[in-house]
């Protein structure tokens, strides 16, 4: 499997505050930056797949309300999170 609990740990360990930090902003959209990285190269290959690439769409969507929720709460962290994943403004 592309995503257990040893790489969530590594990624929420690299992004949040702790190992243990799963609800902050920035470990979320760490997480859902590496899904849809993976999800990417999938329809890459398979480019039919509807089912993958709606919830590629929801994904980005989700990512990108919590970019927006850090962007208003503090310019900082989201400055931050979005220079260290090396994301798009």
């Amino acid at each position: 499997m592309y995503l257990d609990s040893a790489k969530k740990t590594e990624i929420f360990g690299t992004y949040g505050q702790a190992t243990t930090d799963t609800g902050s902003a920035e470990s979320q959209v760490a997480l859902f930056t590496y899904r849809i990285s993976h999800l990417t190269e999938h329809m890459k290959k398979n480019r039919k797949d509807h089912v993958t690439e709606r919830s590629l769409v929801k994904l980005v969507g989700k990512r990108r309300a919590l970019l927006n929720y850090l962007k208003a709460r503090d310019i900082n962290r989201y400055r931050a999170i979005v220079k260290k994943l090396g994301l798009r403004k």
